[in-house]
């Protein structure tokens, strides 16, 4: 099976749910109040209070599960290699030795309370994305960066940025994808052979995906002119957002969440 096969990291995945319903400036919001909540859990009553949100979006969202799983993939590596690490060098009392290689019970415990925190991330990350359209979420992080636009701060254009480069993830998987594919088809693989043949299959795959990159950039700037895109000088919303209830419950779930995970900490 191909590495880049059904990645869903960036992609908008269409459904009626609740989530897909809700106004994209109250999911952007609901971002801060579930990373404040995951970061600051500490016990396992403020584990479980920070972790029942973010699935309970997942069932509400009506995304399958495999999908998720799917999209984290290229994320394993660094979701396994942060715990061990964390129980191969922190000291504390060994609960697992073998010669020099030493696991600490310390480790452990906060290796899995990363590998927690950082699982819980992601997924709420691609909740969002995953139940938002790219032009709904460049709208709705315009709307909430137009208090700053009287500081000088280009609001529509640093939106217009995070979109593009979101959508630009499953692009360049695309793209990965064929190059490795055409590597293999000339008897250069990433996967075999001995490291040094590995790195330079890597470098070889990295020179054509850049400027693959540059390529799709430029295009993109000259379809952008081509219609005549000149920023938010005299432009206008073709969709108006408004708050509805259940993005004022939602907001005020997450809100009691977090403050009750930070009583939980201090208790702690």
């Amino acid at each position: 099976m191909s590495l880049f096969y059904n990645i869903t990291i960036g992609q908008y995945y269409p459904g009626d749910s609740l989530l897909h319903r809700m106004d994209p400036r109250a999911k952007i919001l609901a971002m801060p109040l579930v990373m404040a909540s995951v970061l600051l859990a500490g016990g396992p009553v403020g584990y479980l209070a920070a972790g029942i949100p973010v699935l309970l979006a997942l069932v509400l969202a009506g995304i399958p599960l495999g999908t998720y799983w799917r999209g984290m993939k290229l994320l394993w590596v660094v979701l396994l290699i942060s715990p061990v690490l964390q129980s191969l060098t922190y000291p504390g009392e060994a609960l697992w030795q073998w010669g020099m290689i030493h696991v600490s019970r310390e480790g452990f415990t906060l290796g899995m309370q990363l590998f927690y925190r950082l699982s819980l991330l992601i997924l709420s990350v691609m909740i969002v994305t995953m139940t938002t359209t790219p032009v709904n979420l460049t709208a709705a992080m315009e709307r909430l960066l137009q208090p700053f636009k009287r500081f000088g701060l280009p609001t529509h254009e640093l939106a217009m940025m995070m979109t593009i480069a979101l959508r630009f993830v499953p692009s360049l998987l695309e793209e990965a994808e064929a190059i490795m594919k055409a590597q293999q088809a000339r008897g250069g693989s990433i996967s075999t052979g001995s490291f040094n043949r590995r790195l330079q299959a890597s470098v070889a795959l990295l020179v054509p995906l850049l400027a693959g990159s540059l390529r799709r950039a430029d295009e993109l700037a000259v379809a952008m002119e081509a219609r005549c895109y000149r920023g938010d000088t005299g432009r206008t919303q073709l969709k108006q957002f408004k708050y509805r209830l259940p993005d004022i419950i939602v907001l005020g779930v997450l809100l009691t969440s977090a403050i009750a995970v930070a009583a939980t900490r201090g208790q702690a």
